[in-house]
């Protein structure tokens, strides 16, 4: 085959690739080095027949597989297919700053195996199926849910993880802060930064704990002293307990279209070449941004995840859904987001509770940046445990970069897809701040349940002071300044020294087992007559209220229907019924929504016929006629009108 039809076919395969790789990756065709820049006719004839793999392990599926790896895009499927921790590969992308590995982090990532449901506002329409012509990629420097992205350098501090995919092998993913030789400095002593100790302590946890190491560099720069240590440093680490068997693979990222292979005395093929030779083999050449090259890093994750699942006795077989065959969760995992401002103590109260440290903690504002997902058991009952950036009002936050607004945007999506949010306090602030009154609106307002942990109570209780009173103090608040959240769960705690942070778990369970109770509709309408009775709903317009039944519409908010014989009902006493309701079934911190319905007419009850009988037609005619004969014994006058000129 020729040169230029080798580059036209290898440049028509990455678009494919790319119209596909944002979520629904099915037939990935290889775009490695070889095949980049020789057009290897074996790569060749595998991208045209959708073979899956590089030069050195091309294969075909098989058509029932290539039919069941099809399905896996759709999301009521996605949670099947996890499988048992101990089979996933876990997948660690390291490098120095600014190398891309946030954006290849959100570029893998599956939304549809992370997310806890779809958000009304990241619904998109559908793509036609079987479109001509190259279809637009979802930028995933913006995608929500995220890493967060910046080319500010140092971005990313915390250790983030994932469920990642790339074509039909799910994975763990995780997502590092960047390497320097500054960093590396700190596990040795020679650094005084406690920050960046701990953000360096992270990224070593996640090189010992993965299989495969994604070591990720700017190949427009080359091979930088930063990049030499990590390589370095990494060959030092051994694997830990969970991961016998690691690798290490290099990626030479921000390499777009084919502009850069042309020319074999560019700098982009002196710096790969000098890559090679850092000791982890050729750097595959990728671009994160637009999904190019990524078949290479396809292959090499399906290959290891085979060679991990033979090792462990786990069976490789694919079930009839499109997945590998996998156990169920009994119960669905609580989504629990830790929400306040910053330098409350929310990211202690996370290691508190997982009695770990598992994100960074210091006395810095705005430590926390990313959102942090934790899975976590308590109690054999599955939690997604959620660390946030603390949230300023908008005239105080950051505004040399949009680091922070992107923060705030993430926090702000952790408490939307949350079941329960606990809201944390500082008691060193005595007094409830605006702005924690504006993040408990917003989360009734969103429909999730509310717990408040009072945090720092070491620094108010004393032999007088008990935290029966603080919790009271706050509660009094609380209900002064909104009335709405009166009786709202408060748990005093302190989350520096552990002190009563164990009574948060039992309050949280509580409040979402009454934010997603279905009350029985005889209950409730038996309830309602008491309600009813007590206190009548006032007149409107002149006419009396008659509110004649009351059913609930579901939970997760609890929403109710009232059917009434008027349209609106008022807001005052709407307001009585949903107090009341709220003192009946324990519905505390959570908004109660209620709904008016006009009910319709009775279609068993006789409707009166008027007088009149219309107009026109042979039996009006008649009908009038018989009338009048009766009354009066002659025929109807007729009535002409007169109109004036």
């Amino acid at each position: 085959m020729p040169p230029a039809a080798l580059r036209s076919l290898a440049s028509w395969a990455r678009t494919c690739y790319s119209s596909q790789c944002s979520n629904s990756l099915t037939h990935l065709p290889p775009t490695n080095s070889i095949f980049r820049r020789a057009g290897s006719p074996s790569c060749v004839a595998a991208a045209a027949n959708g073979y899956l793999g590089t030069t050195s392990h091309c294969r075909i599926l098989p058509a029932q597989q290539r039919k069941q790896r099809s399905t896996m895009s759709s999301s009521n499927k996605t949670t099947s297919q996890i499988d048992d921790e101990r089979g996933m590969l876990v997948v660690s992308i390291m490098g120095p700053s600014n190398a891309g590995k946030s954006t290849l982090f959100n570029r893998l990532m599956c939304k549809d195996a992370n997310r806890a449901y779809r958000l009304a506002s990241e619904k998109r329409s559908r793509r036609r199926r079987g479109a001509q012509g190259r279809v637009g990629h979802n930028n995933p420097s913006k995608r929500p849910g995220g890493a967060i992205v910046s080319s500010t350098p140092g971005t990313t501090r915390d250790r983030r993880e994932c469920i990642g995919r790339i074509g039909g092998t799910l994975f763990r993913l995780l997502d590092t802060a960047g390497v320097d030789g500054e960093k590396i400095g700190h596990l040795v002593g020679k650094g005084k930064d406690p920050m960046e100790r701990a953000m360096i302590q992270q990224t070593l946890k996640a090189a010992k704990s993965a299989d495969l190491v994604l070591l990720m560099f700017d190949a427009r720069v080359g091979v930088t002293t930063d990049l030499a240590e990590t390589s370095r440093w990494l060959r030092k680490v051994g694997p830990g307990d969970d991961s016998s068997h690691r690798e290490v693979r290099l990626l030479a990222n921000k390499l777009e279209g084919d502009a850069w292979s042309a020319n074999y005395d560019s700098a982009v093929m002196s710096h790969l070449e000098e890559a090679s030779r850092v000791g982890f083999g050729e750097a595959l050449p990728i671009s994160a941004e637009h999904g190019e090259g990524l078949a290479d890093v396809a292959a090499v994750i399906e290959e290891l995840t085979e060679a991990k699942r033979k090792r462990l006795g786990i069976s490789t077989e694919y079930d009839d859904e499109g997945g590998i065959t996998s156990g169920h969760s009994a119960e669905k995992p609580l989504q629990l987001a830790i929400l306040g401002r910053q330098n409350v103590g929310k990211s202690t109260l996370v290691n508190a509770l997982l009695k770990q440290e598992r994100v960074i903690t210091g006395p810095t504002p705005g430590l926390t940046r990313d959102s942090i997902a934790v899975k976590w058991s308590w109690r054999g009952r599955p939690v997604q445990l959620t660390d946030t950036a603390g949230i300023r009002k908008g005239a105080q936050r950051d505004r040399s970069d949009d680091i922070e607004d992107l923060a705030v945007q993430d926090a702000m999506r952790a408490m939307k897809t949350a079941d329960v949010a606990v809201l944390v306090l500082d008691a060193e602030a005595r007094v409830l701040q605006r702005q924690e009154l504006a993040i408990a609106d917003a989360v009734v307002k969103e429909g999730r349940s509310l717990v408040v942990a009072a945090n720092k109570m070491d620094l108010l209780i004393d032999e007088e002071y008990s935290k029966e009173d603080y919790a009271d103090a706050v509660q009094e608040q609380i209900e002064i300044r909104f009335p709405m959240l009166r009786k709202t769960p408060v748990v005093p705690m302190s989350s520096l020294t552990g002190e009563n942070v164990d009574r948060l778990t039992p309050v949280v369970f509580n409040a979402r087992d009454r934010w997603a109770q279905m009350v029985n509709t005889g209950l409730l309408n038996r309830w309602l007559k008491e309600v009813l009775d007590t206190q009548a709903p006032p007149l409107h317009n002149g006419r009396p209220i008659k509110i004649k039944y009351i059913m609930q519409t579901k939970g997760r908010p609890p929403s109710f229907l009232l059917f009434s014989n008027v349209e609106e009902i008022p807001t005052s006493y709407l307001r009585y019924v949903t107090r009341n309701f709220q003192e009946a079934f324990q519905m505390y911190g959570m908004e109660v929504r209620m709904s008016i319905k006009k009910s319709a007419e009775n279609p068993y009850q006789e409707k009166k016929t008027s007088n009149s009988v219309g107009i026109g037609g042979w039996q009006g005619r008649t009908k009038r006629l018989v009338k009048s004969l009766k009354q009066t014994g002659a025929p109807p006058k007729r009535k002409r009108k007169r109109y004036k000129r």
